[in-house]
């Protein structure tokens, strides 16, 4: 009997055992999922930017079928730009996602009221991406906040 317990206690302990390593391995498969999500957004965005930028055809008649006027398809295409390029760097990230979220509404009631609300459905779901990015980042996000009150102090200090 103990020649049998021995046997079953012993694939149970090193079963215990590597229960930690799928954590580590969930968080970097989480970090790797969610760094491809901020380049494939980033093209996106960028995309989406230069095409309002460039005054591409499809870009103005959507926003003359807003009744909006080109400063706001500029305006919409830099903060699209802006926010592509933020995504790519690792401090700004968390900023740019939640800046790209609240564009992302914006889009999203746009598509709802004015253009095609089925199409209001593709910003919803990118919002998800950009807050789980956001989340993500919340540290460097902080590191950026304390960067930010240090060169405020600084100035005032000097002053």
């Amino acid at each position: 009997m103990s020649e049998t317990t021995a046997a079953v206690a012993a694939p149970t302990a090193s079963v215990a055992a590597p229960a930690a390593a799928p954590r580590g391995g969930r968080r970097v498969a989480r970090r790797v999922a969610l760094d491809t999500a901020r380049v494939v957004l980033a093209l996106f965005f960028g995309f989406s930017a230069v095409a309002k930028i460039m005054a591409h055809e499809s870009a103005v008649q959507s926003f003359d079928r807003m009744g909006w006027g080109s400063g706001a398809m500029y305006t919409i295409g830099g903060l699209e730009m802006a926010g592509a390029v933020a995504l790519l760097v690792p401090l700004l990230a968390g900023v740019a996602a939640m800046a790209l979220a609240g564009l992302l509404a914006g889009a999203s009631i746009v598509q709802l009221t004015l253009l095609d609300p089925p199409n209001a459905v593709m910003p919803a779901l990118l919002i998800a991406v950009v807050v789980l990015i956001a989340r993500d980042r919340k540290d460097r996000t902080a590191e950026l906040a304390a960067l930010l009150r240090g060169l405020t102090a600084a100035r005032r200090g000097g002053q």
